[in-house]
């Protein structure tokens, strides 16, 4: 027996069999760094490379394991490659056993391989961008252990171990948007972001528990078989444990109406923003949707005969919408690519709304790639060539040629974004929106391609506001100087009140080593240092080539194919089952190609008619027709839905619970408490005055006052005289002798 489990963990693989290493390793990295970073720090800190060591080892471990998963289902011959599970007891309770380990399978394997590696390319391009940060130490740490949690979640095994990697990701969110802390708004964006998705959160722990109550496991394995085979008793608790779960996914992932964290979290450094929305973070209530997918496939009416809705598709739907159009009001370059998160998250839940579910993982997959690439490119901007600022309007315009690096790794994933075909974005976005016409969901097929629409005009209008037109501001200064030095002299800052090192606006700095710069490319003598300008290429690259992985006009279908087990339904007909996904026709791909292009062009025009010098009509319609104006003002205000969180609702509920708990605190905790206090005093007193001073100094006072008369009276026996002495015991004695003869007669 023992020697057939040994053959069978040889046919396993090492790496599948020690996937746990992936972030048990970068979670010792960030204890390591806590401890030696400072220590060792120089000189720009080997706490740094103690974080990039670890994503690194973590990186080849899950190389490894994605290279044995697609040999074991390339083996399987047809038959489903089941997943590879391990797990420990962590602990137990009434009979209840919870673990911590591993369940690898297609999902989790493509979501470990991009979290390390999206995570070591954020950290090698840190090196550059926080250099000489007063906190560097801590956040390398912070970022080491963000991408350990969502490791973690991704690997989790059941729901327990889920919820820890979950967490951990909250904290370490929490830290490092609010990483300079020292300025007001940053500190307000990390809590807005904290208390926002812990209000999702509790969704989270309502719907496990729900699960825990239906199924009587926290294993995913299990619930998810139980839930597509139908065993479980009542389907309205299933529905609404799936609707608790759905409300954790929607403000993890930014989805209408929690989505107001998400723009405000840019306050945190360029490679966090990077990392938060390309693969972790906001993809991990995605992730957990596409993990427990039976249940909401089958607590939710997916793909129900006759269903045309449901609550995913719905919010999805709404949440691209919402966002692509406030992201057409943004300055900030960063919160432009915030809102296009949102969005791009939107598609991949509506994508699992409409029973796209390989369409929406393989979109996580390919926008990882041109998302983080877009935020990388923007802190090259803001780092060289617009003065650490973020503003497009103010400090940007006119940079392609001198920045040919970032220039063109944008361009590539911008293309990708708006879903030009043979760039990647098309072969995952354009999927979901297929699927969504082919399995009868028309109103969601209609609200993709006018995403896909809004996505190609506000990307385009970026564009041309960043590296075309004028340049202005900052650019203007990088573009007049022929050598670019990185201080320029003076003390720009960022819209966060620092410059890229953490220095604050007013000179402050805590950090006095000197600062060594990378130098930039050799092609590229004006653009950014190479190591940021390296991650951006291989970024670049990828996010042309990752989509022909699951390339459907040219019929290649790898990625589904060694995904496809982790659905945990069948394709076919009927209840518990997914519709074959659609053949790729051209045709059909026209409609989006069209709302692509229109949106190119006129974007474009408009874009060069109002940010132009040259005098038109379009300029100033919102001031002069008043229903665009109040328009504007409705998106820039966003929806007015932060007045209505932090004025009516917070101060409708929060403001009367606090007073509440104010009066409460000083009327009867404060009166008890005073009350206890008076008493003791008043006990004490009654008890000095009466008892110490009254009982127990009248009897010490009063046997002194008998003892000093006593021997007062006795004084003048004791006179010395022998006959007085004589007198006194004859005086005795017959006192005793008539005692004697009274007793005895």
């Amino acid at each position: 027996m023992l020697a057939n489990e040994e053959a069978a963990a040889a046919s396993v693989g090492w790496f599948l069999e020690h996937a746990w290493l992936i972030p048990l390793i970068p979670s010792i990295g960030f204890v390591a760094i806590l401890l030696l970073g400072k220590r060792i720090g120089k000189p720009v800190g080997n706490g740094a490379y103690i974080g990039i060591a670890s994503m690194l080892a973590s990186l080849v471990i899950s190389a490894g394991t994605a290279y044995q998963w697609i040999q074991r289902v390339n083996h399987a011959h047809g038959e489903e490659a089941g997943a590879v599970v391990k797990k420990i007891v962590w602990w137990s309770s009434g009979g209840m056993e919870f673990g911590l380990g591993q369940h690898i399978d297609g999902l989790a394997v493509m979501a470990l391989l991009l979290v390390s590696f999206i995570s070591t390319l954020v950290q090698l391009y840190s090196l550059e961008y926080v250099r000489g940060d007063r906190r560097f130490t801590h956040f390398f740490a912070s970022l080491t252990l963000f991408s350990s949690g969502m490791l973690a979640m991704v690997l989790a095994p059941d729901m327990s171990q889920l919820i820890l990697g979950w967490e951990i990701m909250g904290l370490c969110s929490f830290m490092l948007i609010g990483h300079w802390w020292e300025e007001l708004p940053n500190a307000k964006a990390a809590l807005k972001a904290f208390f926002t998705v812990r209000v999702g959160d509790m969704g989270l722990l309502v719907g496990t528990a729900m699960l825990l109550g239906i199924f009587h496991t926290l294993d995913i394995s299990k619930i998810n078989e139980a839930a597509a085979a139908g065993e479980f008793e009542s389907k309205k608790v299933l529905m609404w444990a799936a609707v608790a779960l759905f409300i954790a996914c929607i403000g993890k992932s930014g989805q209408f109406p929690l989505h107001t964290w998400l723009p405000d979290a840019m306050a945190g450094p360029t490679p966090v923003s990077s990392l938060l929305h390309s693969s972790t973070m906001v993809v991990a209530g995605v992730f957990l949707v596409a993990r427990l997918y039976p249940v909401f496939h089958t607590g939710l009416d997916i793909n129900v005969e006759g269903q045309h809705f449901n609550l995913i598709a719905v919010i999805g739907g709404i949440t691209i919408l919402v966002a692509a159009a406030l992201a057409f009001v943004q300055t900030d370059i960063k919160k432009v690519l915030a809102y296009s998160t949102v969005s791009q998250l939107g598609y991949m839940m509506m994508g699992l709304g409409v029973g796209a579910w390989v369409p929406a993982v393989f979109h996580i997959f390919t926008h990882a790639f041109f998302k983080c690439c877009l935020f990388l490119c923007a802190g090259s901007i803001s780092h060289t060539a617009s003065h650490h600022s973020f503003d497009m309007k103010k400090d940007m315009g006119g940079i392609w040629r001198k920045m040919p690096v970032t220039f063109a790794a944008w361009t590539v994933s911008t293309l990708a974004l708006m879903g030009v075909p043979f760039f990647s974005g098309f072969f995952s976005k354009d999927e979901i929106i297929d699927s969504a016409e082919h399995n009868h969901y028309t109103v969601f097929f209609v609200i993709g391609l006018i995403g896909a629409f809004m996505t190609t005009a506000y990307m385009t209008r970026a564009t041309y506001l960043t590296f075309f037109g004028k340049p202005r501001g900052g650019a203007a200064h990088f573009m007049g100087v022929e050598a670019h030095d990185d201080h320029h002299g003076d003390a720009h800052a960022d819209a966060h009140g620092h410059d890229a090192h953490g220095h604050d606006a007013h000179g402050h700095d805590d950090h006095h080593a000197p600062v060594v710069h990378a130098a930039p490319l050799p092609f590229a003598k004006t653009d950014s240092p190479w190591l940021i300008t390296v991650p951006l290429i291989i970024l670049g690259f990828l996010a042309i080539v990752s989509g022909y992985l699951n390339a459907a006009p040219f019929k290649i279908h790898k990625f589904e194919h060694w995904v496809e087990s982790s659905i945990g339904l069948k394709f076919g007909e009927g209840p518990g089952t997914l519709p074959e996904p659609p053949v790729f026709e051209w045709i059909k791909a026209v409609p989006s190609i069209l709302c692509v292009l229109a949106g190119f062009v006129i974007s474009f025009f408009v874009s060069r008619a109002i940010f132009s010098d040259a005098p038109s009509p379009l300029k100033g319609l919102t001031k002069r027709i008043k229903p665009l104006g109040w328009i504007h003002t409705f998106l820039v205000n966003k929806l007015y839905l932060d007045f209505l969180y932090e004025n009516v609702i917070v101060k409708a509920v929060a403001y009367p619970i606090a007073g509440a708990a104010y009066w409460f605190n000083q009327h009867v905790l404060d009166g008890i408490v005073n009350g206890v206090g008076i008493a003791g005093r008043r006990t004490g007193e009654f008890v000095y005055k009466y008892v110490d001073q009254g009982l127990v100094d009248g009897i010490v006072n009063g046997s002194g006052r008998a003892a000093r008369d006593t021997g007062g009276a006795l004084q003048p026996v004791q006179s010395g005289k022998v006959n007085q002495y004589g007198a006194l015991l004859f005086a005795a004695a017959a006192v005793g002798a008539l005692v004697l003869v009274i007793v005895n007669s």
